[in-house]
């Protein structure tokens, strides 16, 4: 794209709205506030470079691009993409893939196991037609983790917060009404 300078859309009144309550944030993430203030003085007739210096930047190549950006894609350019590093390979809809998984109730005949252990998830869903034929162990336990689920001593799963007590009358499920806060 170097040389060629692609000119910013009109905006519309929502996204002029947008752009400038992002750009006077302080609450904002310090890029965003940035992109927003660099596509406003692209919109109102400043040079790329010189739009850059108004959004604490040195070069014009980057409002170019991010001029771009946002006439294919527009608000959501204010947000910076992947940012390098390996390509994410397991997004969204494989992590909600995996916790489906856990969340069936294995059968003993087929799965081999009446409680699931990061070995017998992988291999299910490993094995399984919708599956994910590449997942590891440490990516399972990653997306079980994160979604508040810990492996016990007694080799069960239990969710975060929540414990089972033995008391008289039989098993009790305990809550822990501040597991977020300790989370955090």
């Amino acid at each position: 794209m170097p040389g060629r300078k692609e000119s910013l859309r009109p905006f519309t009144d929502e996204e002029r709205a947008v752009l400038t309550k992002i750009s006077r944030a302080q609450s904002e993430p310090a890029s965003h506030v940035a992109r927003a203030k660099a596509l406003l003085a692209v919109a109102a007739g400043q040079p790329y470079t010189v739009a850059a210096r108004a959004a604490g930047r040195r070069a014009g190549d980057a409002v170019a691009h991010l001029v771009a950006r946002f006439n294919q894609v527009g608000l959501a350019a204010v947000v910076p993409g992947h940012g390098g590093g390996p390509a994410v390979v397991y997004g969204a809809a494989e992590r909600a893939r995996i916790l489906t998984e856990f969340e069936r109730v294995p059968d003993c005949e087929q799965d081999g196991t009446a409680t699931w252990s990061l070995t017998t998830l992988q291999r299910a869903l490993r094995a399984a037609p919708d599956g994910l034929p590449n997942v590891s162990t440490y990516t399972i336990w990653h997306v079980l983790h994160d979604a508040g689920w810990t492996y016990q001593k007694d080799r069960t799963w239990c969710a975060t917060g929540q414990v089972e007590r033995k008391r008289k009358a039989g098993v009790v499920k305990v809550l822990d009404p501040e597991t977020q806060a300790k989370k955090t």
